[in-house]
């Protein structure tokens, strides 16, 4: 007997704890209950048959309100109810997400001759995704990445030696760059500003990345696995990097800006199962 139901994420994960109002069709309230670990809700107290008013309530998350109808038999099942965050913003469940490598692409764009642009991406990275949540509040998760500065590949060999050059990377004095994100605030729905410092050429300085959550899924191995896209723009001068040939008045053989930009997925875990495929 009673109401029954399911409270979850937009993505799928359960909402525990959340708390769940039933009003009749005169205003009374008749039950309030909170739900389990798992987000399953379940009311014992008898019904009678007709319509009720289903309020559901979770720390940091906008409310939701549904019908549900009670049968002759004093039960009504409301199904999964979808609560959104209370801001409009949204990530994916506290907890380690390791970077997936072999699904994960870390890129730069710079222009070239004041014309187009030469892309280019880093073969060799790692990194974790750490999501903390207290008082609603996503603001203590960190993001760590380390990438080998060598493995910077634009598809022209040249170009490539040169880019590993003390010109530019000076790969043999600085074989890492590295990011340490200490903190997170919402910049819009499903997305937020990364705050950190980016260890590039033996140059530390405060960058933020603008990164937009793509949202989450089951993976062949069982796992779970989100999707981000983040982007940043670095000036060279910035990190040492002056080198600044000139091919005819005003124009540059490469810019002086760099735009990132990350396709990542991520395993929820300390390790990427099938990561090879």
């Amino acid at each position: 007997m009673g109401l029954r139901g399911q409270v979850r994420t937009r993505d799928g994960w359960a909402l525990p704890h959340a708390v769940v109002t039933l009003t009749d069709s005169t205003g009374a309230q008749v039950a309030r209950v909170a739900g389990d670990e798992e987000g399953s809700v379940r009311t014992e107290v008898p019904l009678a048959p007709g319509p009720y008013t289903v309020i559901v309530t979770a720390l940091g998350y906008a409310p939701v309100a549904a019908t549900a109808l009670v049968t002759a038999s004093g039960r009504a099942e409301v199904g999964t109810v979808v609560l959104a965050r209370q801001n409009g913003t949204e990530l994916p469940a506290p907890g380690v997400w390791s970077l997936d490598p072999a699904h994960t692409s870390v890129g730069a764009v710079a222009q070239h001759l004041g014309i187009s642009s030469v892309h280019g991406r880093f073969k060799e990275f790692g990194g974790r995704i750490e999501i903390v949540e207290a008082g609603g509040s996503y603001a203590g998760s960190r993001v760590d990445a380390v990438i080998a500065a060598a493995s910077i590949d634009t598809g022209n060999t040249l170009r490539d030696k040169h880019l590993r050059s003390p010109d530019f990377l000076d790969v043999e004095r600085f074989p890492e760059i590295t990011y340490r994100g200490t903190s997170l605030t919402p910049a819009g729905p499903d997305r937020w500003t990364v705050h950190g410092e980016l260890s590039l050429h033996g140059v530390v300085r405060e960058v933020g990345l603008d990164l937009s959550y793509l949202g989450t899924g089951p993976d062949p191995w069982g796992g779970e696995r989100a999707a981000f896209r983040a982007t940043a723009e670095l000036r060279r001068e910035d990190f040492a990097m002056n080198y600044n040939q000139v091919v005819r008045a005003g124009i540059s053989m490469i810019g002086t800006t760099l735009r990132v930009e990350l396709d990542v997925q991520a395993v929820r875990g300390e390790s990427v199962p099938g990561a090879e495929s």
